[in-house]
């Protein structure tokens, strides 16, 4: 990024960036993409924005799809305050502090935790972060997941960058079921550091309960999450390890299905069931390079298992095995997905990851995203 001084005072600091990122794929479940070779399209255009002035912060993404995959989305957007060095307040629309964060993966993917809503959300609340010698902690309260209708009985809208609870039309008669809004949400993350000449390790616990409104019964349903999580960086050897089990419990009408939740994001929504557990582990190794002007490769496998709590229920099982080449502004993913019961991994969109399908095959795609950075 770009630093720009404005002249105020103290002199505000003002960072703008952004990228420029494309995509080419090969899916095994496309006859006729296969039959051309794939195709190579834009991915997404996105503009940064960080601002900082006596301990007064401000942080915004916003990102440029197209109009198939949801559009232009606001991916975070936050004003905070710090207290000190080690303590932060933030408000606005903020990562959820749930499991591993960052990211609980090392590829362009993420992991199965990101397609159910546990990696990578942002929702609308206020967030007090805390970082210690030895003990790391995230307390936060979420109204609710990004609202842009505002209207007493408006749906979810589906241009958004992180899943979250919303409607489904199941009949394909144009009229909206199961329908759930996220609301009045609590979370807490900490977790304990141990870092040493040879290895850092990282523990964690996390904790999410809160409510679902539905539109039409206007009742009240829960929802709750945990997590427990290990990381671990030794010279250039990498680990992210979690175990996540979460469940929604919606007010839905009468006759409508309570073993499954419509979740949406980039301009579609599908069925998620409604209780799992979720088992992922990542690993990486860096390896500095003098090739051109590549300067480092990160090689990494993450795995996901998606146990669902109905046992009439297909579970859901992702691989991606890939490398990040590392090019001066210009970082570039190869991965090799392999997937079963994943909407984006394979021809069942709606019911993937929710009833699944039986017997399903092991679907296989081949992706390389290459970005610019500025």
């Amino acid at each position: 990024m770009s630093t720009i001084s404005v002249r105020a005072q103290e002199k505000p600091l003002v960072d703008i960036g952004g990228a420029l990122r494309f995509n080419y794929n090969y899916s095994s479940w496309k006859d006729a993409q296969k039959k051309r070779g794939g195709d190579l399209g834009y991915d997404v255009f996105r503009l940064n924005a960080k601002a900082e002035y006596k301990g007064l912060k401000f942080n915004a993404e916003y990102r440029f799809y197209s109009q198939d995959f949801g559009g232009a989305m606001l991916k975070q957007g936050w004003i905070a305050y710090n207290f000190n060095e080690n303590d932060e307040l933030q408000f606005g629309l903020i990562q959820v502090p749930f499991g591993i964060t960052k990211y609980n993966s090392n590829s362009w993917f993420f992991s199965l935790n990101y397609y159910v809503g546990l990696e990578d959300d942002h929702d609308m609340g206020l967030k007090f972060i805390h970082l210690g010698e030895k003990w790391d902690y995230s307390l936060a309260f979420f109204k609710n997941a990004e609202e842009l209708r505002f209207g007493s009985n408006s749906d979810v809208s589906n241009s958004r960058y992180s899943y979250d609870v919303s409607s489904i039309d199941l009949n394909g008669d144009s009229n909206l079921n199961i329908r759930n809004k996220e609301v009045n949400q609590l979370n807490g993350n900490l977790s304990y550091k141990i870092d040493n000449a040879n290895a850092k390790h990282r523990f964690g616990v996390s904790a999410q309960h809160g409510a679902l409104f539905n539109l039409d019964t206007e009742q009240m349903g829960e929802h709750y999450a945990l997590a427990t999580y290990y990381e671990l960086q030794a010279g250039k050897f990498g680990v992210k390890a979690q175990i996540a089990n979460y469940k929604y419990s919606p007010e839905n009408l009468t006759g409508e299905p309570d073993d499954v939740i419509a979740m949406t994001a980039y301009g579609a929504p599908y069925l998620v069931a409604a209780e799992a557990s979720i088992y992922t582990l990542g690993l990486s190794y860096a390896i500095p390079l003098e090739w051109g002007l590549v300067s480092s490769v990160v090689i990494y496998n993450d795995f996901g298992y998606m146990d669902k709590a109905e046992s009439h229920f297909e579970n859901s099982i992702m691989n991606v095995t890939g490398a990040m080449f590392t090019a001066g502004n210009i970082y570039t993913y190869f991965d090799l997905a392999a997937a079963k019961n994943q909407p984006w991994l394979g021809s069942e969109w709606t019911n993937a990851l929710a009833a699944g399908t039986r017997d399903a095959d092991w679907e296989m795609r081949f992706n390389i995203n290459i970005g610019y950075y500025f």
